[in-house]
């Protein structure tokens, strides 16, 4: 039965040698676990249980997700084949859910690593020493997105009441606060920006007095990155992460970080809750009077 189907998906389907090959060794190792299973076991006996436990071994083997959403959708084609064919009588694949796929982690510098990087690294007063620590701390201290504070003009930014007016996704506004430093680094910025010609109202200006552009930001952020952690991605989006992380670190609410984070869903945010739990184990150890 198995052959009868490759020699479809050769000369009927066209389909490539590696896909050919690929659905081989998945309905092979299934043919082969379900035979070791039960020797009484065949292609037209076999039912969803059975697929069940093979993938529940497969994932038991530390297979990913992806790699047995793949075994099963050869399991399945097989078994549309081979019920039009009336090799079988039912097709037992087409209601097995797939596994979900775990989703990545944010990656986040960690909070030493950013005061190690804002206060310890030798700071100039030059305007590009100024500008580039600023928007390190405005991208640390406030979670923006890179496009959201490439978009800040100078009128967004209130300092008596310490508040950015921000534009999202959507062009959905929301008020994101900051605080002192931040502050103090903005002011000095813009008196060295504004001794410059300016060709833009953006807050953020590059050498030539025009807005930055994303390459521009992303590649300050990887430069100075890189000076403080060996994380793969050092990127504008992993500060916004190390943002959120510091913040349900130190004890600010979910509900909270997704307002300033401007996530439309509360799942969304729910992904930095990993990070929370050294912080638990602290709490822990420092709480319970046996730990």
């Amino acid at each position: 039965m198995i052959d009868r189907f490759l020699d479809y998906l050769r000369y009927e389907r066209n389909v490539s040698p590696l896909t050919v090959q690929t659905y081989e060794t998945a309905l092979r190792e299934f043919e082969s676990y379900f035979k070791n299973k039960d020797s009484q076991l065949s292609w037209t006996s076999v039912d969803a249980d059975v697929i069940r436990d093979w993938m529940e071994s497969l994932m038991d083997r530390g297979i990913i997700a992806a790699t047995i959403n793949k075994d099963l959708s050869a399991l399945r084609s097989f078994f549309r084949f081979a019920l039009s064919r009336k090799l079988v009588e039912r097709d037992p694949a087409h209601a097995i859910e797939n596994p979900k796929k775990a989703k990545p982690l944010p990656q986040y510098v960690r909070e030493k690593d950013m005061d190690r990087l804002l206060d310890n690294l030798e700071w100039n007063d030059t305007l590009e020493d100024v500008r580039a620590r600023t928007i390190l701390l405005m991208f640390y201290e406030t979670g923006l997105r890179q496009a959201e504070l490439r978009g800040l003009n100078d009128i967004d930014v209130d300092y008596g009441a310490r508040q950015l007016k921000v534009t999202g996704k959507r062009n959905k506004q929301r008020i994101v606060p900051f605080g002192e430093e931040l502050e103090q680094a903005l002011r000095q910025y813009q008196v060295l920006r504004d001794e410059q010609p300016k060709y833009s109202e953006a807050l953020f200006l590059n050498n030539k007095g025009a807005r930055m552009t994303s390459g521009q930001v992303y590649t300050l952020v990887k430069k100075y990155l890189s000076l403080v952690t060996s994380l793969k991605k050092r990127s504008p989006h992993v500060l916004r992460h190390s943002f959120a992380t510091a913040m349900l670190n130190n004890g600010a609410g979910l509900e909270s970080v997704q307002k300033l984070l401007g996530h439309e869903s509360l799942n969304t945010t729910e992904i930095y809750t990993h990070t929370t739990f050294e912080q638990l184990k602290r709490v822990y150890k420092e709480a319970h009077p046996r730990a």
